[in-house]
């Protein structure tokens, strides 16, 4: 079973749908909490790194095999968080982040949320540390289209981003990247030439490839007789 850590419930169908038609035989459990992204977003992404880990303690005593974050702006905290735990524990924008540098040395970050955008820069640059390659990273806000996305209007949301990123050409960026997992409609709608990338496709697939190889984890009852063997 993989988990999934989401800051907005219409993550839930996305990730639901990719499933389905590319992982029919994975098996999702999902957890929904809006206040982290509003209270990462009010204090700084740390703020919320007990919530975070009492979320991914939950996911493990469920019988998670890993643990996946689809919010760019905790991802990092999950990822920290993760390592103290028995299970992979993987942000969604990490596969995201390595196709982008392997792109090229000019990346554009489009984001909706302020707090998203440091998250996704730094990401980008430690994936161009670790691949060896040279990279440039400029960060872009959509102003206005979060309000869209909090009133219900994804639609007028989705095309705020398209729209965004339309006006980015070749002589600007080699790779466009959708910072935030409900850009990725975005994608399709955009007639760019510039490639764009985003997260939750590729996201899913790493996270099911760790969750069908990771051993089931040690329940904390079996751990505490063991320990106390």
């Amino acid at each position: 079973m993989l988990a999934l850590l989401h800051t907005s419930p219409v993550h839930v169908p996305v990730f639901d749908l990719l499933r389905a038609e590319h992982h029919p035989h994975l098996r999702l459990r999902h957890f929904v909490d809006e206040e982290l992204l509003r209270r990462a977003r009010r204090e700084g992404p740390d703020a919320v790194t007990d919530e975070v880990r009492a979320v991914l303690d939950r996911a493990v005593a469920e019988g998670a095999r890993a643990v996946l974050c689809t919010c760019s702006t905790i991802g990092g905290v999950a990822e920290t968080v993760g390592a103290t735990v028995q299970v992979p524990v993987l942000r969604v924008d990490r596969p995201m982040a390595a196709a982008a540098v392997a792109a090229g040395p000019r990346v554009v970050v489009v984001a909706t949320v302020q707090s998203t955008l440091a998250p996704t820069v730094a990401l980008i640059e430690d994936e161009a540390r670790r691949a060896g390659r040279p990279v440039s990273v400029r960060p872009l806000l959509v102003d206005g289209a979060w309000a869209r996305f909090e009133a219900g209007d994804t639609e007028g949301y989705v095309r705020e981003v398209a729209s965004a990123a339309d006006a980015i050409g070749p002589a600007d960026a080699d790779v466009i990247v959708l910072a935030q997992a409900s850009m990725a409609p975005a994608q399709h709608l955009a007639t760019t030439a510039v490639s764009t990338l985003s997260s939750p496709r590729p996201g899913l697939a790493a996270a099911a490839r760790a969750a069908e190889s990771a051993p089931p984890a040690e329940s904390p009852a079996a751990a505490g007789n063991r320990a106390g063997r």
